[in-house]
């Protein structure tokens, strides 16, 4: 955890935050509820992500196999933590670099909604500013989605999108990483 001070403003900055994909593991994704969207949203979360220099932790629930590879191929270079826990934080391995990161907000995208990501996001909250991607998170059943966004948005947590986190970390328009954003989501 970092001694810094959450900053304020609700809204993100691009120094102070970090992309978490939670467990998008091939062998849980037939059974995920929308999970064709979930994978292209996340697909552009870590391409803006990319794009801005905004770190990237993937984590890989143990026993379930690899990340499914439309998304792994784009992040050549991230090394998934492994884990058992379902709650990212009980893994020694996440919560230290989450910790090294320096980074006090969390932008969490993933599945289950209702497992790893919820318990996850609703521990961050004692410690930082957690945003939880709304249609980058899934489940098997719908229900157990809405549930958990649901509890984390009565908990504290900013349940948002896809773009309304591209378009907060942008800031304005004009840039020349505006116009590479615009192509992520047209």
């Amino acid at each position: 955890m970092s001694d810094r001070q959450l900053s304020p403003s609700p809204l993100l900055r691009g120094d102070d935050a970090i992309l978490v994909v939670i467990d998008m593991q091939e062998r849980l994704l037939p059974v995920i509820s929308d999970k064709d969207k979930v994978i292209e949203n996340i697909q552009k979360l870590v391409k803006f992500s990319r794009m801005i220099g905004l770190p990237i932790i993937l984590t890989e629930q143990g026993n379930l196999g690899e990340t499914n590879p439309e998304i792994r191929t784009l992040l050549k270079g991230v090394e998934p933590i492994t884990k058992l826990e379902f709650d990212c934080f009980e893994s020694p391995a996440f919560a230290e670099h989450v910790g090294q990161s320096g980074r006090n907000t969390l932008i969490i995208a993933g599945i289950e909604a209702h497992i790893c990501v919820a318990q996850t996001a609703l521990h961050a909250l004692a410690h930082h500013r957690v945003h939880v991607v709304s249609d980058a998170v899934s489940s098997r059943s719908p229900h157990n989605r809405e549930v958990a966004l649901s509890r984390m948005r009565e908990s504290g947590l900013t349940i948002t999108s896809t773009e309304m986190v591209i378009f907060e970390l942008l800031g304005k328009a004009g840039t020349d990483q505006f116009k590479e954003a615009l192509k992520l989501v047209k």
